[in-house]
């Protein structure tokens, strides 16, 4: 697997420390303004008497510390630290001889508005809002009402500055609000696929059941009478059929629903089934009432192989990985693999669903791992469940193979769901030692019919 790239270095520093920051370089601002500076012939600004008295450094040290605490408090207790701030912006314009909260000692408070206005619920994050632009004015107000010069288009100003803070803040929450909705919606998403995608297989595969049903039950009837013990194999195939489909159907419809069009894919498939047994036995009443013994077996011998061939065709399961192994080689990684245990027959389902698992694993190496080899692992040594392992080392260094990519990126979603449905037990992650592993336990229902 690749490296995790590092997060930026903005983002690497708590918004608690960019308080402080922004409050150092209001700190440096303020005393730029106040000295001469090349290119100026004096001061933009007259230093206050008081910040040249002991008192006046320390209400700025007093400020500084109040910053502090509120910066170490903005993740824990965003409000309380927003008073802190405002606390300390108010004490620090005391003593600059000032007729409002400069804009140097607000860009803390600004940084607070921001990470408020993006981390918090909307109702506190107006409270902040209300509370920081409120103080300006409060604080322009008793300058007025004191009979004293007030700077209201500077507080204006800064009060327009907070709120740009604030809406850049509202911004960024929206937009991580929207994604994670646009992640929660696709994966969504790629769950009804998945079990759209297991119930158009499981209706398949009951299609294909009934088609053997009818068959076996039409090879039955022509030679009840002339080969009672072909009958009976017949009868046997019948029960077979039936029994594993029903027990499957058990597993699964219980907590799955699925759309029209499903069921209209088992109408039609079963709708065929039937006229292909109506055709036999059309053809059958062509037939002369003296029709040898022969060539009623010939019959019933033709229709079983059509049936068994059905079968195969509905689901090949776990006995597919060899051809999915050499198409995954074709692509440029190489598929081992490996079966622990004696091999058994498995449920139609739960064999199906092994092999969509494997698949859907294999898929995701060769589109995001970059490594050129893979190891499927089916385990049969648990005798109430079968496991499936698809692991990979990752990229080899020097040699990286080169990534397709696309996809969804929502395929362990859709592989979790299938698992869950069968109320079996899913992993996936990060090897130890470099690479990804998905291992996936599906148990076997107690008394169920194999194939």
């Amino acid at each position: 697997m690749s490296a995790t790239p590092s997060a930026p270095f903005f983002k690497r520093l708590t918004p608690g420390r960019w308080a402080a920051v922004a409050w150092g370089a209001g700190i440096v601002f303020t005393a730029l303004l106040r000295i001469s500076v090349p290119g100026q012939e004096g001061p933009d600004v007259m230093p206050g008497f008081v910040i040249l008295r002991w008192d006046g450094l320390l209400m700025l040290a007093v400020a500084t510390l109040l910053t502090l605490r509120g910066g170490a408090l903005l993740a824990r207790r965003p409000t309380a630290a927003l008073h802190y701030l405002l606390v300390a912006s108010v004490i620090a314009s005391t003593p600059l001889g000032v007729t409002e909260i400069p804009f140097a000692q607000y860009l803390a408070v600004d940084v607070a508005l921001y990470a408020i206005a993006a981390a918090r619920p909307r109702r506190e994050a107006w409270r902040a809002l209300l509370l920081a632009v409120g103080l300006i004015f409060v604080y322009l107000a008793v300058r007025l009402l004191s009979g004293w010069s007030a700077g209201t288009t500077s507080g204006l100003a800064v009060a327009l500055t907070a709120l740009v803070a604030w809406l850049l803040g509202r911004s960024e929450s929206q937009a991580r609000e929207y994604a994670e909705q646009s992640r929660a919606q696709a994966a969504e998403q790629a769950v009804t696929a998945e079990r759209l995608r297991i119930a158009r297989e499981m209706h398949d595969t009951v299609a294909h059941s009934i088609g053997i049903v009818a068959l076996q039950a039409g090879a039955a009837r022509r030679v009840i009478d002339t080969q009672p013990e072909g009958a009976r194999q017949a009868l046997a195939e019948i029960e077979t059929a039936s029994r594993e489909t029903l027990a499957g159907l058990r597993r699964m419809l219980g907590t799955l629903r699925t759309e029209d069009q499903a069921y209209a894919t088992f109408a039609d498939r079963t709708e065929e089934a039937f006229r292909t047994e109506e055709v036999s036995r059309t053809a059958d009443a062509s037939c002369t009432a003296d029709a040898s013994c022969t060539e009623d077996a010939s019959r019933k011998e033709t229709l079983t192989e059509t049936a068994t061939q059905a079968r195969a065709e509905a689901a090949s399961g776990l006995a597919a990985l060899g051809r999915l192994a050499e198409a995954t080689g074709a692509a440029g990684v190489r598929v081992a693999v490996r079966r622990v245990g004696a091999p058994r027959p498995l449920p139609p389902d739960i064999d199906l669903s092994a092999f969509r698992l494997v698949q859907e694993s294999v898929t995701n190496v060769v589109r995001h791992s970059g490594a050129d080899t893979c190891t499927v692992t089916v385990d049969h040594r648990d005798p109430e469940a079968v496991a499936v392992t698809v692991e990979d080392l990752g990229p080899t260094p020097g040699s990286e193979r080169e990534r397709p990519g696309g996809g969804s990126g929502y395929g362990l979603a859709g592989m979790r769901e299938r698992v869950a449905l069968l109320h079996g037990e899913f992993t996936a992650g990060p090897r130890p030692g470099g690479g990804f592993r998905v291992t996936a336990r599906l148990p076997l229902p107690t008394g169920a019919t194999t194939r």
